[in-house]
């Protein structure tokens, strides 16, 4: 479970509570049903979804509505793991050849660089390896862009929606204008809707959408570093070469963690 994702969204809600509860060095939580309407909620995030249910398929949209459990898992991504993957098929492959590699690709767990492996085992041109591989990273990314996608309107559209409960709640308060009590009260519920849209924008779509495009950057990354481990292996690259090659993917922390597990070896 990604931590960092689940205790963010808490304590912004916590921090949105403390902001409404908070009074002079004491809480008074009966202000809570101050923020609290039933229109408001339907109007907002009702629209909102709908409005995002009519610009997309059926099934992108209940894709999209998945996506959310992504962000509460970590990634499973070990940088210098792959690497040292590859390397070690690199010294397969340079000591007993590429057909040895048959062997080692079946005991993989990621299908993209199994795939990989077998085109090259098969004795598959190069360039058609990579044009292969690279095709399907684009629909790999293509795929993750749908979600991004999805919680990017969730975002934009939910301030919109807001405002439209807002217009809505203001021209009933101006067609009772009669009754000076009911102005307050009437301005209250009507601005609430804004206050719903702005959070579901800026507490969960917002950070939702960037938690999976940075998940997906970090993918189609280590699976480019795949597609040019795998194609030096075939070319027939030494392995410290290779090595060097792919550490220039990677940032100089990870970097340094590699060197750092190379010396306890």
């Amino acid at each position: 479970m990604d931590i960092a994702t689940i205790v963010g969204l808490i304590v912004c809600g916590v921090l949105i509570v403390f902001g409404i509860t908070y009074d002079h060095g004491a809480f008074i939580f009966s202000k809570l049903k101050n923020f609290f309407d039933v229109p408001s909620i339907i109007i907002t995030i009702g629209g909102t979804f709908m409005c995002v249910l009519a610009s997309s398929p059926l099934k992108d949209f209940i894709n999209g509505l998945k996506s959310f459990l992504l962000v509460t898992k970590v990634p499973k991504v070990d940088e210098t793991a792959i690497i040292r993957q590859i390397i070690d098929l690199s010294n397969i492959a340079r000591k007993e050849g590429l057909l040895a590699l048959e062997e080692s690709a079946n005991s993989l767990d990621d299908e993209f660089m199994k795939k990989g492996i077998l085109l090259i085992v098969d004795g598959t041109d190069p360039e058609l390896v990579r044009n292969i591989l690279e095709t399907e990273l684009v629909n790999i990314d293509s795929r993750h862009k749908k979600l991004i996608a999805f919680w990017k309107s969730v975002a934009s559209m939910g301030p919109a929606w807001g405002m439209i409960g807002t217009l809505i709640g203001l021209i009933n308060m101006l067609k009772n204008l009669s009754d000076p009590d009911t102005i307050g009260p009437n301005m209250s519920v009507a601005l609430v809707t804004t206050l719903y849209g702005s959070m579901l924008a800026n507490w969960l779509a917002t950070p939702v959408a960037t938690k999976l495009a940075t998940n997906n950057d970090i993918e189609i990354m280590m699976k480019e570093v795949m597609i040019e481990g795998l194609l030096s292996i075939q070319a027939g690259e030494n392995p410290r070469v290779i090595e060097e090659k792919l550490k220039s993917f990677m940032s100089p922390t990870i970097r340094n963690k590699m060197a750092e597990g190379a010396g306890e070896e």
